[in-house]
């Protein structure tokens, strides 16, 4: 969910046929009306920023929906948007105050005001859906409009973060007179002031941007139109860039696909790219749940063989990953392979003689179907869990939307799902993966980690935060509320005449569709 914007490693490995002019890398006029076509396996859960926290609804929100700030491929400081400027108020972290861009208005033509930037803060945080951002705005108290371009946000607590998070999906500024304010919207239209407008949309079929006019923001223009193609698998995505029936393909093709990736073959560009999306396997600690007892779930970390998972579900396209926090973020540990360095089927079984449990341990693990590798990744889970007789795992896919609403309820005893970094700093992966009340919804609370959570917001050099997440990832190490899998690498394939893919995405949910262009 979505979806960091961190320094990346970009490896654009086919950029051009050899003896091709500069002149001809500029963007041709003549296709300057000619729609761009991306196809995408990620799912749109819903069109109202307050009912919606995952990677593809969060790719649309930040083309057609506006933050009070942004960031820019690669940054890790967020910059104006809607905003003119934003600032702490004072040392405590508590207070924060932005000043609006004059001149944004909504398509029905109406003025943006303070007022809407603080109707959409509080009505994401007053509608709390179940599969909404919510969460994100814990330490935010209330909200000032202070007059018609300024706003303020009090905070209950010091929070560093909050910049951040306010330059995420969640805080896409919505028309006050459009959206209702304890309801999410429902139709299939959207009022925000992105680079784009949504001129047509069909569930689970396609997204038709078009350029909006009227944009006033962080960036300089924008871009081509774009339609935006949902294909139900990944094997259908590959079908169709296979046909040329898309120009640009992402998230997600096939492993042995993209593994294939020829970077000499002149009738296409390749971009591969790091990032800091992670897949866990969430555990169910409830009462209720045959997972409860912790030394069951450590017995299932030291059976996770995520080298072999990585090797042979995803050929080598993702990287095993041993940490809440994955490489690249301030405070990423190895705690996993420090505590479970080699698979043990007799310290698993250990464990759950101690635990007194009866074997095997039967649950249930839940997966969402369509999403890249899903179904072939939890049939290898429970093949590793199974071995030695010490588990009997029921596997079941369920479709994107309904999967999310069944973990939301706890009614999965383990489940696999990928976590799309919502901001460059490793307080993403805290409260909303591991702290009470968390997005993945475990049912875990350790009142070490939430005090550990709220003490890394104090610092506002993030570097001084790392002590604390290293801590976090001690005690979840023990605990196993979830189980570290792997680490994703981007790879954006498009048509030699369709440039800027190497800045569609960077692993944080956020398209820069406006970056496309034709060459």
């Amino acid at each position: 969910m979505r979806s960091v914007r961190m320094r990346i490693l970009v490896a654009l490995l086919v950029l051009a046929v050899v003896g091709i002019g500069g002149w001809q890398l500029l963007p041709s006029q003549g296709n300057k009306n000619r729609t761009i076509t991306v196809g995408t396996t990620d799912a749109v859960t819903a069109l109202d920023p307050a009912g919606a926290y995952d990677a593809g609804s969060w790719a649309l929100f930040s083309n057609v929906f506006q933050s009070l700030l942004t960031f820019e491929p690669g940054g890790a400081e967020p910059v104006p948007d809607a905003a003119k400027s934003c600032t702490f108020e004072g040392s405590g972290l508590k207070t924060y105050r932005c000043t609006l861009r004059s001149g944004i208005t909504f398509p029905s033509g109406r003025a943006m005001t303070a007022e809407d930037v603080k109707y959409s803060f509080e009505r994401v945080k007053a509608i709390n859906s179940e599969v909404g951002p919510a969460s994100l705005f814990g330490t935010l108290a209330s909200v000032t409009a202070d007059d018609a371009h300024t706003v303020t946000f009090h905070l209950s607590s010091s929070d560093a973060t909050f910049p951040l998070k306010a330059a995420t999906g969640a805080g896409s500024i919505v028309d006050r007179e459009k959206y209702p304010a304890d309801a999410l919207r429902t139709d299939t239209a959207v009022d925000g002031t992105g680079p784009y407008r949504l001129a047509a949309y069909t569930k689970d079929q396609k997204a038709e941007l078009a350029p909006n006019e009227h944009y006033k923001g962080a960036l300089s223009g924008t871009g081509r139109p774009v339609e935006l193609r949902y294909y139900a698998d990944s094997a259908q995505l590959d079908r169709a860039w296979r046909a040329r029936g898309i120009d640009v393909a992402t998230r997600t093709l096939p492993p042995h696909v993209l593994a294939e990736l020829n970077p000499s073959d002149p009738g296409q560009r390749v971009t591969e790219s790091d990032s800091a999306e992670t897949r866990n396997l969430y555990l169910n600690t409830r009462s209720r749940s045959p997972l409860h007892d912790p030394r069951v779930r450590r017995a299932m970390a030291w059976l996770v063989d995520r080298e072999r998972l990585a090797a042979t579900v995803y050929e080598g396209t993702v990287d095993p990953l041993y940490s809440l926090i994955p490489t690249g973020i301030t405070g990423h540990t190895t705690s996993f392979f420090d505590n479970y360095p080699t698979r043990s089927a007799r310290k698993a079984r250990e464990l759950l003689t101690e635990a007194g449990v009866s074997l095997p341990v039967r649950f249930t693990l839940g997966y969402g179907t369509g999403r890249g590798a899903g179904a072939e990744e939890a049939a290898e889970l429970k093949r590793q869990l199974e071995a030695g007789g010490l588990f009997q795992v029921d596997v079941r896919g369920y479709e994107w939307t309904d999967f999310q609403k069944r973990w939301a309820a706890g009614k999965m005893d383990a489940w696999a799902v990928g976590w799309v970094a919502d901001y460059p700093d490793p307080d993403t992966f805290g409260a909303a993966l591991v702290g009470t009340g968390s997005t993945m919804s475990t049912g875990y609370s350790n009142r070490l980690v939430d005090h550990l959570v709220l003490d890394s917001q104090q610092f506002a050099d993030r570097s001084r935060a790392a002590k604390d997440f290293k801590d976090i990832q001690a005690a979840v190490t023990e605990d196993v509320p979830l189980i570290p899998l792997w680490q994703r690498k981007e790879y954006v394939v498009s048509t030699e005449d369709v440039g800027g893919g190497q800045y569609l995405t960077d692993g944080t949910g956020v398209f820069r569709l406006w970056r496309l262009n034709w060459i």
